[in-house]
């Protein structure tokens, strides 16, 4: 085997193994390689797996690669195997887009925006994963600064932040943004 198509099948096996998108870098680490090798193998599997006759793909999420299936396969993978997440409620839907939106956030801020109590969501979040501790704010009682996780990039299948339609809400009151963020992410979520 050539060195470039070691390099190929070394990176191939990794992406394919994991379940959490790997950073360059650990990649670098793990297959004992330079990062800018790393980087070039990873455009060629991007561009090799784009190919429209291939089930699967090398999808960046966040800082982060990962092998996975392309969105027009999900349906039949899912009828072998249904993901660990359940459905997220309107309410969950409508908390984590607050947290998405005006990260990092406190759960009280959460409370105000939406008008109720969001202890339980946020727990619920917190245990799928999809958000997390981000420090603490700089106030009286020190309370806790939420944000998603590249978790939440991998469940909505979006590379980054920047891919939420926040554009299309900088006209619109805070309420009005939350309710279409919210919105956008069920919408995402019935995607998958």
């Amino acid at each position: 085997m050539q060195y470039v198509e070691k390099l190929r099948a070394t990176v191939e096996s990794l992406l394919f193994i994991t379940n959490e998108p790997l950073m360059p870098s650990q990649i670098a680490e793990l297959a004992e390689m330079e990062e800018d090798d790393v980087l070039d193998v990873l455009e060629w599997l991007q561009e090799d797996y784009s190919d429209d006759s291939k089930g699967i793909g090398v999808m960046k999420l966040g800082d982060g690669y990962i092998m996975a299936i392309k969105q027009d396969y999900l349906p039949y993978v899912e009828k072998l195997y249904r993901p660990q997440i359940s459905t997220l409620s309107m309410a969950a839907l409508e908390t984590l887009a607050i947290i998405a939106y005006k990260q990092p956030v406190t759960r009280g801020e959460v409370e105000l925006i939406r008008g109720v109590k969001a202890d339980k969501i946020v727990q619920n979040l917190i245990a799928k994963e999809l958000i997390e501790e981000k420090g603490r704010k700089d106030a009286p009682g020190r309370p806790i600064l939420y944000g998603t996780t590249r978790k939440f990039l991998q469940y909505f299948n979006i590379e980054s932040l920047d891919q939420l339609p926040v554009n299309e809400m900088l006209h619109l009151d805070p309420a009005e943004a939350e309710s279409l963020v919210a919105d956008e992410l069920e919408l995402l979520e019935m995607e998958r």
